[in-house]
């Protein structure tokens, strides 16, 4: 396992789960990179636990990917037309990608590269690029996906009749040259190009789809920006449902043409995606985003990905039975860690703790069980000395960034936070927090920030005790654990409906639920 390039990312990141500020900039300020010369831009943005992800020296705006992709050999063959600004004089810069590159141009000029780093496409340019100024850079590759590993890991999952383009923290380097990080987001074009009768979905609105004896053409456009983990491709048979949301949003979601119970039980809780997009949006603030949709490829690949505007899960998760929970914390995600994403990786509570909560929230909307009632089930079911309470959420660890405890524990921590300052500060702090960070980077430490200033109260305790400490928090009223207090007993949701309790057998259900969602999770070990 190498430090700069770690084994765990992407596909076995995600099945390591053990359960389961201003305005609208769309930049933040970069993480300072390493030291390198004033005209070589850094192979690396210094992110703590992947300090290689990333390049710095230029800021992407748009990428063009053009791929035409083969089933029976998994061939893929691409270019990808970058569109970026340098922030600093260029004689030399990198780009993340792992596919063997044929030619490589920048401003319409051939550039040399080297690939020696496996994950590295490191460009020198014909002519020197000035600071602020704009590039142009194309690149013409072709390779095998699933035959390219990276430090003994693959994230690109083969299928029985394609494949799906997945993986976080990173998934780009397997089907297309980027700055991979999420510091730079940008808005993206992606033409599918597969045989006669396949289906191509990927993020964003349709733009066009030609379909021809020799191939079929798919086009997509995502107008907003977006981390480019978050950009995916699912090739396949599938049955593609298209329609219009009651909000006027283009609306497409996709399953497998097998008709199994598992495929039929995704599309009936695909079809209550609009439902589950505008309850968020009543909580969250407006929806971020201008099209909807899921993917459920046939695949067991053991987890679900935010992916923007259209997430995709393992069908596994439908095994037992309907599981709305597992939608509602993908659509959460598209406030949560795709709008606003994480500063750097250690950021991770942002996204999986409110997106993970919105599973309790959406059991509180439907009647199936409170939050309060969910947090007191989980809060008590581990015990003192549970590797739950070992794991500092705020900042776990690059080995940990995906570990129960991000999830379980940090949706306990944002709903021990709704009591702590009650629901009225609590639903505002959620939606100052998207209003102010829209297509933005946040972190730990602007989140808590904003809480104290909102609220008006010293939560300095608070945070340790849910945050950093390596112990069960003490049930303390400072903690969010006295239930008999004002603020816990009289929840309600953003437009101040009180949350009604559920039966112990109704609870006992959605308890049920999400269990079996956090065994899928486990299964993907």
């Amino acid at each position: 396992m190498s430090h700069n390039r770690s084994a765990i990312r992407s596909r076995t990141l995600r099945a390591a789960l053990a359960a389961g500020v201003t305005g609208v900039a769309l930049a933040v300020a970069p993480i300072t990179a390493s030291a390198a010369p004033r005209d070589i831009g850094g192979a690396g943005l210094g992110d703590d636990y992947f300090p290689n992800y990333g390049n710095s020296g230029y800021d992407v705006s748009r990428y063009a990917i053009d791929v035409n992709y083969r089933p029976a050999g998994d061939l893929l063959t691409g270019t990808t037309t970058i569109t970026a600004k340098a922030t600093q004089n260029l004689r030399r810069f990198n780009l993340d990608f792992a596919l063997p590159v044929s030619r490589v141009t920048v401003n319409g000029k051939v550039a040399r590269y080297n690939q020696d780093d496996p994950h590295e496409l490191v460009v020198t340019p014909k002519n020197r690029i000035r600071s602020g100024q704009q590039m142009t850079i194309t690149v013409e590759y072709a390779g095998v996906p699933s035959s390219v590993e990276v430090d003994g890991i693959n994230p690109w999952i083969k299928t029985p009749d394609g494949a799906v383009a997945l993986g976080e923290p990173e998934i780009s380097a397997w089907w297309y040259p980027a700055n991979d990080h999420p510091q730079d987001k940008a808005r993206f074009d992606v033409t599918i190009r597969v045989p006669s009768g396949v289906e191509a979905l990927s993020n964003g609105q349709l733009v066009s789809r030609t379909l021809s004896p020799k191939g079929d053409v798919w086009r997509w456009r995502e107008t907003k920006p977006m981390a480019t983990y978050l950009a995916f491709m699912a090739i396949g048979q599938y049955k593609v449902t298209e329609g219009t949301t009651s909000k006027g949003l283009p609306w497409i979601y996709a399953v497998p043409t097998d008709n199994s119970t598992t495929t039929q039980r995704a599309e009936t809780d695909f079809a209550r995606t609009p439902e589950v997009v505008d309850y968020l949006s009543s909580q969250y603030g407006p929806y971020p985003f201008d099209a909807v949709g899921d993917v459920a490829p046939a695949a067991d690949f053991g987890y679900a990905l935010e992916t923007q505007t259209r997430p995709v899960y393992t069908r596994g998760f439908w095994r037992r039975g309907s599981n709305m929970g597992v939608v509602a914390h993908e659509w959460a995600h598209q406030w949560w860690g795709d709008s606003v994403s994480v500063q750097e990786w250690k950021d991770i509570w942002v996204n999986e703790a409110f997106a993970s909560h919105a599973e309790w929230l959406w059991s509180e909307d439907q009647g199936e069980g409170t939050a309060n009632q969910l947090l007191r089930e989980y809060y008590d079911g581990y015990a003192a000395d549970s590797p739950m309470w070992q794991v500092s959420i705020a900042d776990p660890g690059r080995d940990n960034v995906f570990d129960a405890a991000v999830y379980d524990r940090g949706a306990m921590s944002v709903q021990a936070l709704r009591n702590r300052i009650g629901s009225p500060a609590f639903w505002q702090l959620l939606r100052t927090w998207q209003a102010e960070k829209r297509y933005g980077n946040g972190s730990v430490e602007e989140f808590m920030a904003l809480a104290e200033k909102l609220s008006g109260e010293d939560l300095d305790g608070f945070f340790r005790a849910w945050l950093y400490d390596q112990r069960k928090p003490a049930a303390t009223a400072e903690n969010g654990l006295d239930f008999g207090t004002a603020k816990a007993a009289k929840q309600t949701n953003a437009q101040g409906k009180t949350a009604e309790k559920a039966d112990q057998r109704t609870l006992q259900r959605t308890r049920e639920t999400l269990d079996h969602t956090h065994r899928t999770l486990k299964e993907a070990r």
